[in-house]
């Protein structure tokens, strides 16, 4: 029986038709490398864009801000050992805060279960020590300060809700906004900016005092901002900071005028929290506490014991925020 034929033009193995395989199969190699090789130099030059947009920014006019305005105003090692409780100093040539050191010592949290006014968020009343001293600016941030960070593109522009800008408390700015602000004021200092635990807010706010107010236990006429504190500003806006009597810290508006974001997850009472000052950051994070009451809070909520909430992105006109400093003493 004899061999069949095959037809060279037909076959499989043909040499032209395995050349042309072998053609298109480069092709498609050489299109796959040549589409990878462009999806890497566009990420690659987006990349570089933000790099070299970066390195730009911070040599044309953050470095140079921070050279000017910052460096040689940070304390030495020695001066921030030297610092004693209720003295003041402050880390720039100009539109910073001052800052006020705030003695060691022990308090009670929280409000007695008799203090008019009271919420059950504000108890168990308990003891909290705070162990080494530390700073926290004199005044909330103002917006003089905050568009500072603004100018050389360390934070957000933010609204004022026509209140003014200049010496009134910063407002419309979101936990993690101050936090931000924090952030960048300590890479221009080089030293620990942050925000206030929540009992190291209180401990600040009432400053030896264990009444509903830091002044007393009633409102009385002209010691904040709020509704019915008997102001030019009650329920209307935002005040200069410090146009009413400090706390015996030397510490302005801890209460009213604007609530003040601090570091700790909110928790609905005080069951379990920490008693060595610092900030509590196990729970309800996706809620943080404000603190201090505002313009257009009521009396009761401006008490040294009254706790707020707030969402970490939220922005309202009565919420601004005050610095905590950590020092090497």
């Amino acid at each position: 029986m004899s061999a069949p034929v095959v037809d060279p033009k037909s076959s499989d193995l043909s040499p032209e038709r395995e050349s042309k395989a072998n053609r298109r199969a480069r092709l498609a190699h050489i299109a796959i490398s040549v589409f990878i090789v462009v999806i890497v130099a566009a990420f690659v030059g987006w990349f570089a864009q933000g790099y070299i947009k970066k390195q730009i920014e911070w040599y044309g006019t953050t470095r140079p801000y921070k050279l000017a305005n910052f460096d040689p105003y940070v304390l030495s090692a020695e001066a921030e050992r030297a610092l004693k409780p209720a003295a003041n100093f402050r880390e720039c040539a100009k539109d910073c805060p001052e800052m006020t050191v705030i003695p060691a010592g022990s308090f009670m949290m929280g409000s007695p279960e008799a203090e008019r006014g009271r919420y059950k968020n504000e108890g168990p009343q308990h003891t909290v020590t705070i162990a080494r001293p530390f700073a926290v600016s004199k005044f909330a941030v103002t917006f003089a300060e905050w568009d500072a960070c603004v100018a050389v593109g360390g934070c957000p522009q933010v609204g004022d809700s026509g209140f003014g800008r200049g010496r009134r408390p910063v407002i419309n700015v979101s936990w993690d906004e101050a936090r931000l602000y924090a952030a960048w004021f300590s890479a221009m200092t080089g030293r620990s900016y942050r925000l206030l635990s929540e009992a190291e807010w209180e401990y600040a706010a009432r400053a030896g005092t264990a009444t509903g107010f830091y002044w007393g236990d009633e409102i009385g006429d002209g010691n904040a901002n709020c509704q019915e504190c008997g102001s030019q500003w009650d329920g209307k806006e935002t005040a200069p900071v410090g146009s009413f009597a400090p706390n015996p810290f030397g510490l302005y508006d801890m209460a009213g005028n604007a609530w003040e974001w601090v570091q700790d997850c909110y928790h609905v009472d005080y069951v379990g929290a920490p008693s060595d000052g610092s900030a509590w950051m196990v729970g309800a994070c996706w809620r943080r506490v404000v603190r201090g009451g505002s313009w257009k809070d009521r009396p009761r909520n401006l008490r040294s014991a009254f706790r707020g909430r707030g969402t970490p992105g939220e922005r309202v006109n009565a919420i601004g925020f005050r610095l905590a400093r950590t020092l090497n003493q």
